[in-house]
């Protein structure tokens, strides 16, 4: 691959911007409410931003695109599902979880039902999916990097850790807006301004379709190298068992050879493809209900002024990750016209980083293209880690280094935080980053979920309950993730059980906080009604 010459100073200069910008928020940045929750005073525009830039990950970025290259419409659900999560959370959590005057999630956890254990339960949680997230973002920095400029994988990985460690460690929540609304942004007009030309280009190429009858073809001459085992079926029919390292050569306009498990011809436009009913269920609830259990979402509505805020930040958010969603479907789509070598080679989530210098050239004009695609990647690994490490770093300073916390100990919660995802990160090169997030989500679904809306909507809610539902839906969701991550290979039912679990561990989760509370209603906290009063009541009221 040609060296780009823009992509090294445009990813310097985003970066430096960043931290410009961090260290802007370090001036405002005093007290541990500054730290945790940005003292409360973030508007809402600011804040939707914010939490836009937060929540728009190497998953969206890189990972839906590459998700529809190889799949097709199938995974239109996830795109869908993340943009929708934020219409249960402005109808059911917003406006109550901000009037709680919670700092975190343990926190209202405490709160709402008076339980140490499930304080201590909570913080677990929140720390393991934190964690299960920040992975994907420090592997797709290190796949950035590896693909534009061929440096080490983890270059990429390490470089990101540094840079979000210091402006969570130096500045927490108040500085973290300002990076996270920035980043939001460029991130937008990374994809946005390439896209344009991308279109333009397909149109002056005379729109060719994106699943020809006669099958996919290459646009020039391409040496692929295998980075997995594959089967192959070549154009005449016969197949072919490649292995990783193994190069093939084909001149322009040759067949591209169909991938085994990866959609081909009409099928790509085909819903229900690629897997049945439950999986696509399974994959909706994850999505549509794990954004509601999802800690670096969640806090950053602590920081709006009062629940009515809260609830117009999330309008704000819906247009925004809304408007964001439309742009991967069509990097995916011409993926398949540009990059088809992707579906060979397995890095399917390479194709957004690829597609400008494959479609418009390598000239200027390409190269541009792909450096601004690459400095929006970076913005989208460091502000969703940014918040995600604000999220772990203020549970860890609360909950674990000190009770109640301080500047001093969030800042050691910062480092520490960031410790461990890069460790996993430099060792786990070879997860799929959508797989991952998708995975977070299932267990943010069957885990706080259950507890926000059982606890915020119905008073009989114990902690006996919570507790045991957390551990029931939640453990079992946690366990789905180690056997997908680290387990055999599994076939049939199971194989999709453990894939894509919320479809029943949600249920559980909610089935179980819901019969166990019954029998144990006499252990009601004695302040539920006034905490239920707190949660519904008009700020105005002064509860």
């Amino acid at each position: 691959m040609t060296p780009n010459p823009f992509v090294i100073p445009t990813v310097v200069l985003m970066t430096a911007a960043t931290l410009a910008i961090g260290f802007y928020g370090l001036r405002m940045a005093r007290t541990t409410s500054d730290f945790l929750v940005a003292s409360r005073m973030v508007s809402p525009s600011w804040n939707a931003a914010a939490i836009g830039g937060e929540y728009l990950s190497a998953a969206s970025f890189l990972g839906i695109a590459g998700l529809i290259l190889k799949n097709g419409v199938d995974v239109l659900w996830y795109p869908v599902g993340f943009a929708a999560g934020y219409l249960a959370l402005l109808l059911f959590v917003a406006a109550p979880l901000r009037r709680s005057g919670a700092f975190t999630l343990p926190d209202f956890c405490e709160l709402r039902l008076g339980s140490r254990r499930l304080r201590v339960l909570a913080t677990v949680f929140v720390v393991f999916i934190g964690w299960l997230y920040l992975v994907p973002q420090l592997q797709g920095a290190g796949l950035t990097l590896a693909t534009v400029t061929g440096a080490p994988y983890a270059l990429g990985a390490v470089l990101v850790s540094i840079v979000v460690t210091a402006n969570v460690a130096l500045g927490g929540m108040r500085a973290i807006t300002f990076v996270q609304a920035f980043q939001y942004w460029l991130k937008l007009t990374a994809l946005a301004v390439p896209a344009i030309f991308l279109v333009l280009v397909w149109n002056s190429d005379g729109r060719p379709p994106v699943t020809p009858l006669e099958g996919l073809t290459f646009p020039q001459a391409t040496v692929v190298t295998i980075e997995a085992p594959a089967t192959l079926t070549m154009a005449d029919g016969s197949t072919l068992a490649v292995h990783a390292g193994d190069e093939l050569t084909f001149p322009a306009g040759a067949a591209v050879p169909a991938v085994a498990g990866v959609a081909d011809g009409l099928d790509w436009l085909l819903p229900g493809r690629g897997g049945s009913l439950f999986g696509t269920y399974s994959l909706i609830l994850a999505t549509f209900l794990g954004t509601m259990g999802l800690p670096h979402v969640l806090v950053r509505f602590y920081t709006n002024r009062d629940g009515a805020a809260a609830r117009r930040t999330t309008l704000v958010v819906l247009a925004l990750v809304g408007l964001f969603y439309l742009l991967p479907t069509i990097y995916g789509a011409l993926g398949r016209v540009y990059t088809p070598q992707l579906l060979l080679t397995g890095d399917t989530d390479a194709a957004v980083l690829l597609l400008p210098a494959a479609a418009v050239g390598t000239g200027p004009g390409g190269q541009l293209l792909a450096a601004l695609v690459a400095a929006g990647a970076f913005a989208a690994f460091l502000s969703t880690s940014s918040g995600l490490l604000t999220s772990v770093a203020g549970v860890l300073a609360t909950d674990v280094f000190g009770r109640g916390g301080s500047v001093h100990t969030f800042r050691l919660a910062a480092v520490a935080g960031g410790a461990v995802p890069l460790l996993l990160a430099l060792n786990v090169a070879s997860l799929d980053v959508s797989q991952v997030v998708g995975l977070a989500f299932a267990v943010a679904a069957s885990s706080f979920c259950p507890l926000l809306v059982l606890g915020i909507w119905w008073r009989g809610l114990t902690a006996a309950g919570a507790v045991t539902g957390i551990v029931t839906g939640g453990g079992t969701a946690v366990l789905a993730v180690l056997v997908t991550v680290l387990g055999p290979p599994l076939h049939g039912w199971p194989a999709e059980a453990v894939a894509q679990p919320a479809a029943w561990t949600v249920p559980l989760a909610f089935a179980t906080m819901v019969l166990v509370s019954l029998a144990t209603r006499r252990q009601l906290p004695g302040t539920v009604g006034a905490t239920m009063l707190r949660l519904h009541a008009p700020e105005s009221l002064h509860l």
